[in-house]
């Protein structure tokens, strides 16, 4: 089977990995800066990069860019202007492409706000976590709860397609915490929602030295009050940790999910992009292989390859532009490609269509047969012959899922966070 690039979507990620200080419990590449960032040379970087990346994309156009941290708030509006004129003026930047920034409320402002619009961000993702001052202590924000507020209502009077990241399962929180949270949130006017639990993840300050978070049964009890008040607040809860009113998903993030391609741009940022060889593409057309004729095609003709920039910003800025630049070079064979597939599609509360399984991954969707088969046994999927859905139980309990589509070589998964 062959994966359909003319219509594969292809997003632009962004990585601005300084920060003011680093949270405990993140483990994304963020540095805290010392002095002032190499905001100049860091963009020449990037510029370079863009240069060096761009015959791998074929002519194709950006249809979102996701500025992501670290605190990519932290640049200058005209930094930001910078690189999307360069995106504009090369053709790569589709004419209605989604254009976010991530901005932490304690590092922006509403001329800070005004300069980004105006720079040609079109949606804007803020960091607030929680209102709860000792909550946000907990979890080494630099802002407050008042902090937050302030940012929220500059950024809505700048911005009409704003996200919020919260979380939730705090230290010490219980039920009535989390939805004083999420009514917050729901006065704002935020059309997005990212709402995820917290995490402990390896190397982290918070994995050496772990938080008291709610029991599970206080944790099941928080989450049902987060999603009920969501839901009676208007948003849909379309994904994992996402949840929106009026049709405003996040593209972007709706791309990963239904696996599409996405080109990474700096220190420690992952691509995934789809190659194809017109060679590869004529001997699947001449017909299957005699001696696999009654097995499944697990040929993909057209080839996914994941690769990632160099993770320390001062090793990027010297390589930039270069092979040397790029790092954890893999092409996934049928079987990782499956799980990779399983492992973002799921996540969507309308699950996928099994021709995209074909159209995005080559293979022929006989291969997730058992697997899909064994997760409706067990009362996780609902699936037909044309579309899979993973149930209430399912959305729950997501890893039992894709553990079903684990390759050999892997021995356990955890899902992103949101």
């Amino acid at each position: 089977m062959n994966i359909r690039t003319d219509t594969l979507p292809l997003g632009l990620y962004i990585h601005l990995p300084w920060c003011v200080r680093k949270c405990p419990y993140c483990d994304f590449n963020s540095h805290e800066y010392r002095g002032e960032i190499p905001e100049a040379d860091y963009l020449l970087a990037l510029l370079a990069d863009l240069d060096f990346a761009r015959p791998a994309l074929d002519g194709r156009q950006f249809s979102s860019v996701f500025f992501g941290g670290g605190t990519p708030s932290l640049f200058a509006p005209d930094s930001i202007e910078l690189l999307l004129t360069t995106l504009n003026d090369r053709g790569l930047l589709a004419v209605d492409a989604e254009i976010t920034l991530e901005a932490n409320p304690g590092t922006v402002d509403a001329a800070r706000f005004a300069g980004f619009y105006s720079a040609g961000i079109n949606r804007l993702s803020l960091g607030v976590q929680s209102f709860n001052d000792r909550q946000l202590a907990a979890l080494g924000r630099i802002h407050d709860g008042a902090g937050a507020r302030a940012a929220i209502d500059a950024a809505a009077a700048v911005f009409v397609n704003f996200n919020l990241d919260l979380m939730y399962g705090l230290p010490g929180q219980t039920p009535d915490d989390a939805a004083a949270d999420i009514e917050q949130a729901i006065a704002s006017g935020a059309p997005h929602l990212s709402c995820y639990e917290l995490t402990i993840e390896p190397n982290t300050v918070f994995y050496k030295r772990p938080p008291k978070r709610p029991s599970e049964d206080v944790l099941a009890a928080i989450e049902a009050v987060v999603n009920a008040l969501l839901c009676d607040g208007g948003y849909r809860h379309y994904e994992v940790s996402a949840h929106a009113r009026d049709g405003r998903v996040c593209r972007h993030n709706l791309n990963y999910w239904r696996f599409g391609d996405y080109l990474g741009l700096g220190a420690g940022a992952h691509s995934k992009l789809t190659k194809v060889k017109s060679t590869q593409v004529k001997s699947m057309e001449a017909g299957p292989n005699p001696s696999r004729a009654s097995a499944p095609d697990l040929v993909t003709p057209a080839t996914v390859h994941r690769e990632a920039r160099v993770r320390m910003p001062a090793s990027y800025m010297r390589k930039a532009g270069s092979a040397q630049a790029v790092t954890g070079q893999h092409v996934p064979g049928p079987a990782d490609l499956l799980f990779e597939f399983m492992l973002n599609a799921l996540r969507l509360r309308d699950g996928f269509a099994l021709e995209l399984l074909a159209t995005r991954t080559g293979l022929d969707p006989a291969v997730a047969a058992a697997g899909l088969g064994e997760a409706r046994a067990r009362g996780l999927l609902v699936a037909d012959e044309n579309q899979v859905r993973p149930t209430a139980r399912g959305q729950r309990y997501l890893n039992e899922i894709i553990r079903l589509f684990l390759p050999p070589a892997l021995p356990g998964v955890a899902t992103d966070r949101g």
